[in-house]
């Protein structure tokens, strides 16, 4: 794969004839001895071509007169060369000349209303587009054609296959075949490198763009793996899964011949797992139950844990788990754990519920790969260090890494997690209290994470108890107060109520553990007196002011020291801590 080390491609507008007669006038006048000067037309296209790039760099000025939305930003083209350059363009801007949007400004287009499958990036947009103007083929961006896993050399990884397979599209789609042929080369030499699972996105396109030759090696590659049947199913568009199953089954009995032995398959046993994995698949755990129940298979034999995590709703997930009937580390048949597939779908939510299940991150593949380690292979430096705005949800595929990474540092013999600080009451209503502000004080720090957090314990689906709060109203609220309620059906809200809050709070010790023992000091120390910012004197509020700066500060360097405990940051991103400082100052700024 291309990457910023390396030169451009020698595919350029120049044709081999022009090249062949540049060479042939280069040796005459050789052969006379004297010196025939730069050729003038090799000149001109090197000029014609850095001229034209210009269009595509220069901000300045804009001569665009058409717009294609690529993954939400708009990017300006010039229809005349993309329609000299492209018949797809061509037919494309042909269709649509002298149409009402045509006389209303630039005509714009959508990229996934361009493509009748699959996806083409921003970058790989980029490049190509750099290719119809220039003729010249540009280095792949490392941002998006390597991973974040600084012991790979990106000669196969998710990311520049990915880019690679983007790149293969955007040529076969838009009808430049001297670029399909060069991606086809690029991603034949991927084949016998990459992880088998990786070939499924270089198969599915070349089957897509009709690439005979690398669908055949693909197919090969797959068949002869350990890939589950079940993943073949699943991944695969129907036609190719029924292109491997031959040849596996033949691959089977060639097996079977060297070794005089026969592979036992019990089709009923079989059938029971199918039937479970269809239930999952139809989030109908009451099912999967059932299906238990009248069957000798569990849930292990059917690797019904790895199918929930690969395919399933993480609710559905945390359904299973709840069974407590599914070993959580256990290993299928290629030595993957249930964490090393969460890894490799990379949904939060999944695997925080696998390691407070007791998920081991230290597992690895028969091939040496951790979670973490699988996950960073499947992540882009784009992706890894992007920043998330304000109010928006935190970066996935960081928050993976960096919970791996934080449950690996992890020492395991780490003090209890209960709640255990002296200041909560044996009283359920100030156990409540206790418990409504800490977990409010974490989401003012820590957004992103605390709704995570939340969202792994349920919180959310608990009603959030005013209690003595209420009565501390001017108008004395009384919202959380239903007269029909009996004190057995409110206790029983209420114990739900503070389990969800315990079990966030758990999640923040784990992940958090500086952080928390600052939240723990200001509750025990400060809370009483800066709960209520806009009570008492003028002095004793710019005492709680200058208080509630203080405990910013602290936050923050508590913040670094579990960030400190990262190769690089750690689970809380840049910008929580920037959330944290516009929070405290609209905090203070109201005062």
């Amino acid at each position: 794969m291309a990457n910023s080390g390396e030169p451009s491609s020698s595919l350029s507008f120049t044709s081999s004839s022009h090249l062949s007669n540049g060479s042939a006038n280069h040796n005459m006048c050789s052969s006379h001895g004297s010196d025939p000067g730069p050729n003038l037309e090799v000149i001109s296209l090197s000029k014609l071509s850095s001229c034209l790039e210009q269009l595509l760099v220069d901000s300045d000025v804009d001569f665009s007169d058409a717009e294609i939305l690529v993954e939400g930003t708009a990017v300006g083209v010039h229809r005349c060369i993309l329609a000299s350059r492209s018949k797809f363009f061509h037919e494309l801007f042909k269709r649509d000349k002298g149409s009402s949007s045509e006389k209303e400004g630039k005509l714009k287009y959508c990229m996934s209303d361009l493509l009748p499958y699959g996806k083409v990036g921003y970058e790989a947009f980029q490049i190509f587009l750099g290719y119809l103007y220039t003729g010249k083929l540009k280095p792949s961006p490392m941002e998006v054609s390597t991973c974040v896993d600084n012991s790979c050399v990106h000669d196969a990884c998710r990311p520049a296959i990915n880019f690679a397979v983007e790149l293969l599209y955007a040529s076969s789609i838009f009808q430049i075949p001297e670029l399909v042929s060069l991606f086809q080369r690029r991603l034949l030499n991927f084949v016998g490198k990459a992880l088998v699972e990786d070939v499924i996105p270089i198969l599915t396109v070349a089957f897509h763009c009709q690439l005979s030759q690398l669908v055949a090696q693909c197919v090969d590659r797959v068949a002869r793996s350990d890939l589950d049947n079940i993943s073949i199913e699943k991944e695969l568009p129907l036609e190719l899964a029924g292109k491997v199953k031959p040849i596996r089954r033949n691959c089977l009995q060639d097996v079977e011949n060297e070794n005089n032995a026969s592979v036992v398959d019990d089709p009923v046993h079989q059938k029971r797992i199918t039937r479970i994995h269809k239930a999952l698949d139809s989030d109908d755990v009451e099912l999967v139950k059932l299906l238990l129940t009248e069957s000798d298979v569990t849930l292990d034999e059917a690797n019904a844990l790895h199918y929930a995590v690969a395919y399933c709703d993480p609710k559905v997930v945390s359904e299973v788990l709840s069974l407590g009937l599914a070993d959580v580390n256990l290993r299928n048949s290629r030595g993957y754990t249930v964490l090393h597939i969460a890894a490799m779908r990379k949904e939060p939510s999944i695997i925080v519920s696998l390691l407070t299940k007791g998920a081991c991150a230290s597992d690895l593949t028969f091939d040496g790969q951790s979670a973490v380690s699988i996950c960073r292979r499947l992540t882009r430096p784009k992706d890894y260090h992007a920043k998330t705005e304000q109010g928006k949800e935190t970066n996935k595929d960081r928050i993976c890494i960096d919970v791996l990474e934080r449950e690996m540092r992890r020492n395991p013999m780490a003090g209890d997690p209960s709640m255990s600080s002296h200041t909560m009451a044996d009283d359920l209503h100030m156990k409540l209290l206790y418990l409504e502000n800490r977990v409010a004080f974490a989401r003012l720090f820590f957004p992103s994470e605390a709704k995570l957090a939340m969202d792994i314990a349920h919180a959310q689906t608990t009603s959030e108890f005013a209690g003595l709060t209420a009565s501390k109203g001017s108008n004395g609220n009384l919202r959380e107060v239903d007269l029909n309620e009996t004190p057995l059906v409110q206790n029983k809200r209420l114990l739900s109520r503070m389990e969800a809050l315990m079990k966030t709070v758990e999640m923040g010790r784990r992940y958090f553990p500086h952080c928390s023992e600052v939240l723990d000091k200001f509750m025990e120390d400060d809370l009483p007196d800066l709960f209520y910012l806009e009570k008492g004197t003028h002095e004793e509020q710019r005492i709680k002011r200058a208080r509630f700066m203080e405990l910013k500060d602290d936050v923050q360097k508590a913040f670094n020291k579990d960030k400190a405990e990262f190769t690089r940051t750690g689970i809380a991103s840049s910008s929580s801590s920037s959330t944290l400082r516009e929070s405290v100052h609209n905090k203070v700024r109201k005062l």
